[in-house]
């Protein structure tokens, strides 16, 4: 399909896609792609000769003014100023109703770590998110009804990261940002109705690494919103510092944002993810088991007072972390482990002076929520002197957490990712493991600790030494005892054996790849041609 010269769209259409690849929205989004692919380019680049380069994260010296400036943020509208619980998810139709109906104050409806990207969720994510704005959305399942009902929680989109693709949509013969597909359908369709609510334009940005790339986005704000006769401004972001990169810029990059800045969240598990891929060639900085790499080590909690402290120097919100965990049915004393588990995340983050946290489940907002309510009595924290003169060095900012490694957390790891896989190749981007809401982020550090335990030959608690031959093995033996669990279902055998192969190359290859979502695509576009999703 081609409406507007030099886009086409490669994939099966219908009355709904048809009116959110409108020619309008079309061409919005190729002015997009065409004015900002070229730096997305440079930026990816930039990134990839930093690596190359092997340089070391850290504060820059040439930003120095900026960090010790006295500058502030634009002020947030009033239905931003009280965010302490967020729900997050894909967009889903389902989950959109239930996540704006969950009694949170804020849902983020997620293109991007909770989604895996097939031609239906991407594109029809956007059909249910133009419903929920205006109200209409609707969803029936075995005789029941989903609607909105009462105020909703303020809607946030996350779109998918600078270092993505969209193959299903070509700009003059290139598969276009997915960033700026994501970010122009949803915005070319929704802006004016949401600010007529009095509620947006909100956006999240993922995966920052550097100022300057906060510096394109905001150009891309002012873009759009110049091109839609809005006034500059009207579009808050909140970025998510789920790098080891970004969080040496987090100053720089709310200064970047300022005009549409809504504060910083604390992107826990990416930011783990990210740590290992920084020190992928350091023997020093080897990672104990998952397990052990909680929120409670020194460099997890320097990194987190940092963003808070930033945050409320320049007038916005610090966002938490994730609660991974969710309610157990038909087990009391799990499903109460669990929420304990949830009270005492919280509790340590209120206490720390965070203005708002991350739940993956409707059943945990309540929960959330009572702590938050209990120590946050006003809308938020930005005027408490809490963590103001806490001044962090790099070294605590990158100081290596102690633990073992074992061949148990070695196994988890396997399962997890290959379970991920699977079921991310079957198009499900949230997928619940073990009593935890798993997305790309944690699959992301399963397979990088996998090789990092590799490259650096660690040897594991029962003496077995972690090299690609015992790697493939112990994937082989833990893909075994899933397909048992799941049955033989051809279908679902088939993916594990896509989940098997693709585990294999994203955590043995050298080099190691920067994203797992980059072969796990293609491999999804492969089955999906092949009527697979």
């Amino acid at each position: 399909m081609e409406r507007v010269a030099g886009v086409s769209f490669l994939g099966e259409l219908n009355r709904e896609r048809e009116e959110i690849l409108s020619s309008e929205a079309l061409a919005f989004v190729a002015r997009l792609v065409r004015r900002f692919r070229p730096r997305i380019r440079e930026l990816l680049e930039a990134r990839r000769l930093r690596d190359q380069g092997g340089r070391r994260p850290a504060f820059l010296p040439e930003t120095r003014a900026i960090r010790e400036g006295a500058w502030r943020c634009a002020p947030v509208p009033p239905c931003l100023e009280d965010r302490r619980v967020e729900i997050t998810g894909p967009v889903d139709r389902k989950m959109i109703i239930n996540a704006l109906n969950s009694g949170a104050n804020v849902f983020m409806a997620d293109f991007e770590d909770a989604l895996s990207p097939t031609l239906g969720n991407c594109f029809d994510g956007q059909v249910h998110l133009r419903d929920a704005v205006r109200r209409t959305i609707r969803y029936e399942q075995d005789g029941k009804e989903y609607a909105l009902r009462g105020e909703p929680a303020v809607l946030f989109v996350r779109p998918r990261g600078l270092h993505l693709l969209e193959n299903h949509l070509l700009v003059d013969g290139e598969p276009a940002p997915a960033m700026l597909v994501d970010f122009g359908l949803f915005f070319f369709h929704n802006a004016k109705p949401l600010i007529e609510q009095g509620r947006g334009p909100f956006f999240y940005l993922p995966k920052m690494e550097s100022h300057l790339e906060a510096r394109l986005w905001n150009d891309v704000f002012i873009h759009a919103q110049s091109e839609l006769g809005l006034p500059i401004g009207t579009i808050k972001a909140t970025c998510l510092i789920e790098t080891i990169w970004a969080v040496f810029e987090s100053d720089e990059i709310l200064f970047e944002l300022r005009e549409h800045s809504a504060g910083l969240n604390c992107g826990r598990w990416d930011y783990i993810f990210s740590y290992i891929k920084a020190h992928r060639n350091d023997p020093n900085r080897v990672l104990p088991d998952r397990a052990l790499v909680t929120m409670t080590q020194p460099f997890m909690r320097a990194y987190t007072r940092l963003v808070i402290r930033n945050c409320h120097r320049r007038g916005v919100h610090a966002i938490g972390g994730m609660a991974a965990q969710i309610p157990v049915k038909d087990n009391p004393q799990l499903n109460q482990m669990a929420i304990e588990k949830v009270k005492e995340d919280k509790l340590r983050e209120v206490q720390d002076g965070h203005d708002g946290t991350w739940v993956a489940h409707p059943g945990l907002v309540p929960v959330a929520k009572e702590v938050f309510d209990a120590h946050m009595p006003g809308k938020n924290q930005i005027q408490s002197t809490k963590q103001l003169n806490f001044n962090p060095t790099e070294e605590e900012l990158l100081e290596t957490p102690k633990g073992s490694q074992t061949e148990s957390g070695l196994r988890q790891n396997i399962r997890v990712a290959l379970q991920y896989l699977e079921s991310w190749l079957r198009g499900k981007g949230a997928v619940p493991i073990n009593h935890l809401m798993e997305d790309t982020a944690t699959a992301e550090i399963c397979r990088a600790q996998i090789w990092q335990w590799l490259k650096h030959g660690v040897v594991l608690d029962t003496g077995l030494k972690v090299t690609k031959e015992n790697v493939i093995r112990l994937i082989d033996e833990e893909g075994a005892q899933i397909e048992k669990a799941i049955g033989g279902a051809q279908a679902d055998i088939k993916r594990l054996n896509e989940a098997k192969a693709l585990l294999v190359e994203v955590s043995t290859a050298e080099p190691m790849h920067e994203f797992l979502t980059i072969p796990a695509y293609s491999v999804l576009l492969s089955l999906e041609s092949r009527k697979g999703v």
